[in-house]
């Protein structure tokens, strides 16, 4: 059945709506970044661009690395950002645009999100690279989709156990990364984690500026908790809704995080821009190995 004009919408050339993409512009291997300006920072280092566009804070570039189509899309930030950029790829794959119709043979996306995150963790040193072993997510988005089969209940009990979570706020959920996706990406010069995704960057995570918080015990409980030797080592505000999209979808996803802060030690890099760059470089070469 052809989906309605109000629920996939379309530019009058065809584009899905707010990626302002055609199926032809896309790979299907794709890297995910929150800022624009970072989109840049990766395709310089790419052999040759095919394909730019931009509309609002949603960048796309493709081109070729070492051989290998690549796309980097900056989602801009947080979780509702991550569900039209998700929800738009998805179509681009497997919705056949002219017919509005779910195509029968779907195409699986490789996405892998190259971000900043601070470190909850006093033992994490600045200038880590850190992949999300599973995510957290603290803010309800995905309880809007058919989601549970997909999370892990054992860690999500214990979380809300530990921490005392208030029973007013969404449930948290958890979502594990694509191993085989992972797997690609690990080495020595990785640790791995449990990354808690936030709603928001003040409240959310446990600023203060001039409103105060509701629970004002919770970041303290939330960089305490430990689940079978899971410990959360970052704070971040996408990844979780990127996972979850993901399983959803058919989609594989893995996080990548450049710890540029350790809000446990209250310190930060006092060169976060090489930090992004190492990772950026190793992601790269990982990613076409």
């Amino acid at each position: 059945m052809a989906l309605k004009q109000s629920e996939l919408i379309l530019n009058e050339d065809g584009s899905v709506y707010h990626l302002n993409l055609k199926p032809k512009d896309i790979a299907t291997d794709i890297i995910f970044v929150g800022d624009q300006d970072r989109v840049e920072k990766i395709t310089k280092h790419f052999d040759s661009i095919t394909f730019s566009a931009q509309k609002r804070e949603f960048k796309t570039v493709t081109g070729f690395y070492k051989g290998k189509k690549l796309s980097v899309i900056s989602t801009g930030i947080g979780p509702d950002n991550i569900d039209i950029v998700l929800n738009e790829l998805d179509a681009l794959v497997n919705i056949n645009l002219v017919t509005r119709e779910p195509k029968q043979q779907l195409t699986p996306l490789n996405i892998v999100r190259i971000g900043t995150s601070g470190a909850l963790q006093k033992e994490i040193p600045l200038g880590t690279f850190l992949l999300s072993e599973y995510a957290l997510d603290l803010n309800g988005m995905l309880h809007f989709y058919q989601i549970d089969k997909f999370t892990t209940p054992l860690i999500e009990n214990a979380f809300i156990a530990q921490t005392k979570w208030d029973p007013k706020k969404a449930r948290p959920l958890c979502l594990e990364n694509s191993k085989t996706l992972a797997n690609r990406f690990i080495s020595e010069h990785i640790i791995t984690g449990i990354t808690a995704t936030a709603g928001g960057f003040y409240a959310p995570q446990g600023r203060v500026l001039r409103l105060p918080l509701k629970d004002t015990k919770l970041n303290s409980s939330i960089d305490s908790f430990i689940f079978n030797e899971h410990k959360i080592t970052n704070l971040e505000m996408e990844t979780a809704t990127i996972y979850g999209l993901c399983k959803l979808l058919g989609h594989n996803a893995v996080s990548l995080n450049a710890i540029i802060a350790n809000r446990a030690n209250g310190t930060f890099s006092a060169n976060p821009s090489k930090v992004i760059e190492d990772l950026i470089v190793y992601a790269l070469h990982k990613f076409v190995k």
